[in-house]
């Protein structure tokens, strides 16, 4: 009997052990935006993830706990944040947003702006944006979101006329082109290295910044702060009220935030709060 009391003993701690390991090995029951369990933002390389960055730094002093993931291109950040692979994003204007739930399928959301990256002409070979001959060639992004998002921008230049001013409108709706323009549709990255090869081209902040172009300094004609391509902070529908995500926006949000902005990129990117 004494034997078997014993074996009892050490079969109930045994178990007592095992509960408690299992608890410490269950950091999806931890909150979000703790240590045991980060708050997984995904953001593409450059500027974006020199901001978050600092949103990091900024929410590490309330114990706030941001992990920064980088992504090199525009689409696997919204498939990661619709996998649950992260918890939320940083990168994307709404219109991009808004096509990616279309095309996939997905419900993600906007639960704030974050920065405008103002979207710019170049023309290195000319000074002017008269200066721009008659039958130049313009390249302009090649996806929906960001082509429109480029052909409003030279109907807001006053070099062509559209037919409609809905942002996923193509060059199949250029009403007007007075100066025969020929747009040559590139894929967004690889816009600015087509420089040499046309006489103008629309880039996005980010690759022109990559490319050593500023918007402020280099461009023929740059997007106003009224932009309704401004970025937004994204998560799952299903998420949107956890009070995690009000954080993670206050955060990004800040003067500090902003100060870095301002002070960074010195008006190549625009706080859009």
């Amino acid at each position: 009997m004494k034997r078997q009391w014993t074996v009892l003993f050490f079969l109930l701690c045994s178990l007592a052990v095992l509960a408690g390991c299992s608890t410490q090995k269950e950091p999806a029951n931890a909150a979000l935006g703790t240590q045991e369990r980060p708050l997984v933002v995904g953001v593409t390389a450059g500027p974006q993830a020199q901001i978050l960055e600092q949103v990091k730094t900024v929410a590490a002093r309330d114990g706030f706990v941001i992990k920064v993931a980088e992504f090199t291109d525009f689409l696997t950040p919204d498939q990661a944040l619709a996998n649950g692979e992260i918890d939320a994003n940083a990168y994307q204007h709404q219109p991009y947003l808004n096509h990616f739930n279309k095309n996939n399928g997905d419900k993600l959301v906007s639960i704030g702006k974050t920065v405008l990256l103002p979207m710019a002409l170049y023309a290195p070979k000319y000074q002017t944006l008269d200066a721009i001959p008659d039958g130049a060639k313009v390249a302009i992004p090649n996806d929906p979101t960001n082509g429109g998002r480029a052909l409003l921008l030279l109907q807001s230049a006053g070099l062509i006329q559209l037919g409609t001013n809905d942002i996923t409108v193509t060059v199949a709706d250029v009403k007007e082109n007075p100066h025969h323009f020929e747009f040559l549709e590139v894929e967004a990255a690889q816009v600015p290295r087509s420089l040499d090869d046309v006489d103008a081209a629309v880039i996005n902040t980010n690759y022109a910044l990559e490319a050593g172009l500023s918007p402020v300094a280099d461009a023929r004609f740059v997007e106003t702060k009224e932009s309704p391509y401004a970025c937004v902070l994204a998560v799952q529908k299903d998420e949107k009220t956890n009070a995690a995500y009000a954080k993670l926006l206050s955060y990004y949000q800040s003067e500090p935030v902003r100060d870095f902005i301002n002070k960074e990129f010195k008006g190549a990117l625009v706080p859009a709060f």
